[in-house]
């Protein structure tokens, strides 16, 4: 029997979710409500990250998961022309060394936190040498390393991914009701979650909901203590505020397409550690000016970009991101984005018990009910969802999942 589903968030890891839920055959797409606060999608890191791809980055605990999501990647890619659809191309990892040091080493767990480079993460460098992009300026004695084996790593537009994935949804029967707002749940005479009141245009609505799905990003606290106001479960996910720029390629013509990508992954420069990233279709992203000072908006679409920060970015891609003639760098975006993180680096992909609901409330067992968490992904948020997708809809139905997600759960 299907089970009504609500999924409060449609950033990746929520449409990720909807997607592989809605393709299970076990439950009906039309019992799959999406719900999302914003009145713009993919305002936040699902739609304004990098979009960096990789298959095996990850510590021991999210490997699986990593490796499994890699897959997917590539899979939906192939099966839906992703490559013209959303940009989906391999990339080639490079570690940059502006001062001749080593950029590489530690743990590749704490990179995100300390402002080291990611390049920690990719832990035995594969080769040594690296022509690099024509795009990079190099800073005399500079040194660079590619650090990403053949096909280990890859590259998309997350913003288009996201819009994939919704209208996927969407065609299969998916409701999505957005912009609007979960504020309770509902349950029946003998305590069971069965609905999820929410507020949209003014008006109050409740939908049937058996299975709840929290996938707020750097939110999902914030949602979990709305709906459960007497637990005492912490939810451990932090945020972490980071501004981002698009530029475009000065060296891209358009006139035969380069899909060769590049990820750049620097030692300090101006403050902090660079991650460049160019796209195919002539785009460069830069970021690594990463913040916890900012505080959470109420909203993602409310984020407000501080001009000192853009400042420093911008000088930092006139130092690294070579120009033709002369010309200044075009620039096509401007943002920042907010992404959930956690002390251990672990997402939580995971039921959550019911004795931490708060107040009494159960939820039905098996794969008829329950309250699921999907969030805290760092980082790796557009790399890990699809994974977390199956993953979660795997276990909301009572299936072995394709990845091993035991040490993902709710401390």
């Amino acid at each position: 029997m299907s089970a009504p589903t609500v999924i409060l968030g449609s950033g990746i890891v929520g449409l990720s979710t909807a997607y592989y839920l809605s393709r299970s055959g076990s439950t009906k797409p039309q019992d799959i409500y999406l719900v999302d606060p914003i009145p713009k999608l993919f305002q936040c890191s699902s739609g304004l990250a990098g979009g960096f791809l990789a298959a095996d980055w990850f510590a021991p605990s999210v490997a699986s998961l990593g490796t499994l999501s890699f897959k997917l990647h590539k899979e939906l890619a192939d099966q839906n022309d992703g490559a013209k659809r959303w940009g989906y191309s391999q990339s080639t990892g490079i570690s940059l060394s502006q001062d001749a040091e080593d950029a590489v080493g530690g743990s590749g767990e704490d990179w995100l936190r300390d402002g080291t480079s990611r390049a920690q993460a990719a832990g035995q460098k594969p080769a040594l040498g690296a022509n690099g992009p024509a795009w990079l300026k190099r800073a005399e004695g500079a040194t660079m390393e590619v650090i990403s084996r053949d096909g280990s790593t890859g590259q998309i537009d997350p913003w288009r991914f996201c819009q994939f994935l919704l209208d996927e949804c969407l065609k299969k029967g998916v409701q999505l009701h957005q912009p609007a707002k979960a504020i309770s749940v509902s349950r029946d005479e003998s305590g069971q979650l069965n609905g999820v009141r929410i507020s949209k245009d003014g008006q109050e609505a409740e939908l049937p909901c058996t299975r709840l799905v929290i996938a707020a990003g750097a939110w999902s606290p914030r949602v979990f203590t709305t709906l459960f106001p007497k637990t005492a479960a912490r939810i451990p996910i932090a945020h972490l505020a980071g501004h981002s720029l698009l530029v475009k390629n000065p060296f891209y013509s358009g006139e035969a397409e380069d899909t060769s990508c590049h990820a750049v992954f620097a030692t300090d420069t101006l403050g902090f550690s660079p991650e460049i990233f160019s796209r195919a279709g002539g785009e460069v992203f830069l970021a690594g000016l990463n913040s916890t000072m900012i505080p959470l908006p109420e909203l993602a679409t409310e984020a407000k970009i501080v001009p000192e920060s853009m400042t420093q970015l911008k000088d930092c891609a006139a130092a690294m991101i070579g120009n033709v003639q002369g010309k200044d760098l075009e620039v096509m975006r401007e943002a920042l984005c907010f992404r959930p993180v956690t002390s251990s680096g672990r997402p939580i992909v995971a039921r959550i018990p019911d004795a931490k609901l708060g107040t009494g409330l159960k939820t039905k067992s098996g794969a008829q009910g329950g309250v699921y968490m999907a969030a805290g992904h760092g980082a790796w948020g557009i790399a890990q969802a699809p994974g977390t997708g199956l993953c979660l809809a795997e276990l909301m139905e009572g299936r072995d999942t394709s990845a091993n997600i035991k040490a993902l759960t709710l401390p």
